[in-house]
């Protein structure tokens, strides 16, 4: 395929995946770059426009992934920038698939420049989603040695104590209150403890008793587990990130999915006990699981109950 059959193939969102031209364009990395940097720039830059096109835009998310994939810093500004306009513009031009991946395609993309990060999340007009996403692209950064635990420990407290709304999203409060206790929480168990109590953090998603487990653990054990948290990886895989999508499942696929949920929910229901209300208590303690059915994908609703995708929960417990 020339690059020109590439890109004509990857610019609208489709039933079938595009798989050829995906692998075309990895294979092509160099010569395709350029382009798929054009294509985030423009994006950025017309929403308005792309929202009026009569079948659904899509390259800006293959061109998110695969740009993510190649580590391409080039790509962190445009990328920040489009994720910095409001939710009810943005949301003919994404799907909500994307949200369980943006923080890993911020930190694969990261230029070094972390206030395009903090700005975003301070950022009271853009999506509660990307904002809450750019909290966790800070926890891999540190993962990955990008920034120190210190320096995010104290923007943390900043966003406690002052630059998030108390009264926003609790879609947000989630995020810092479990990402804060992922770096260990030891320096803000106090203004965790306050969120909690405040009720800024959903019941069913954490409780001081968990973090109360993360201290017990250590703050060497709970470190060392951030760098093998699979929910912290960079994107490697656009094909296999992209293929699980519900956009490009079919209805067979779907029903398979659909019972491997079901079994796996059965199971988790087993282990949590019928007096226990399932909920994601955890991202980053394993247990092992014996799939009978097909692989509940990534992006499925989780099993337990909690409202998020699997690959941003049990996936990881």
């Amino acid at each position: 395929m020339t690059i020109e059959e590439i890109l004509a193939g990857l610019k609208y969102k489709e039933q079938s995946f595009p798989r050829e031209a995906l692998a075309e364009a990895i294979a092509h990395r160099e010569e395709i770059t350029p382009e798929l940097l054009k294509i985030i720039e423009y994006s950025a830059g017309n929403i308005e426009t792309l929202r009026q096109e009569e079948k659904q835009y899509f390259a800006h998310i293959y061109a998110m992934y695969l740009l993510a994939q190649f580590r391409e810093t080039r790509a962190y500004e445009p990328i920040i920038a489009f994720f910095s306009a409001p939710e009810e513009i943005i949301e003919p031009l994404v799907e909500d698939d994307i949200f369980a991946d943006l923080d890993r395609i911020f930190a694969s993309v990261y230029n070094g420049d972390v206030s395009l990060l903090k700005g975003l999340i301070e950022n009271e007009n853009a999506d509660e989603s990307a904002r809450s996403s750019a909290i966790e692209a800070l926890t891999t950064l540190v993962a990955f040695g990008e920034q120190t635990r210190e320096d995010m420990i104290g923007y943390f407290r900043t966003l406690f104590n002052a630059k998030l709304d108390r009264k926003g999203d609790l879609l947000l409060w989630d995020a810092l209150v479990l990402d804060s206790t992922r770096l260990y929480p030891e320096e803000l168990y106090g203004e965790i403890k306050a969120a909690i109590d405040d009720g800024l953090v959903e019941d069913f998603f954490m409780s001081l008793e968990d973090v109360d487990d993360y201290l017990e653990e250590g703050k060497e054990v709970v470190l060392g587990r951030l760098k093998g948290d699979p929910g912290d990886d960079f994107i490697e895989d656009t094909i296999g990130e992209l293929e699980e999508w519900l956009c490009f499942r079919t209805p067979e696929k779907q029903k398979r999915i659909d019972a491997a949920i079901e079994e796996l929910s059965a199971e988790l229901s087993a282990e949590l006990g019928a007096s226990k209300q399932p909920r994601p208590a955890r991202r980053d303690s394993y247990v092992p699981y014996v799939r009978q059915t097909e692989k509940v994908g990534r992006n499925d609703p989780c099993p337990c109950g909690s409202g998020k995708k699997y690959k941003k929960c049990c996936l990881n417990n």
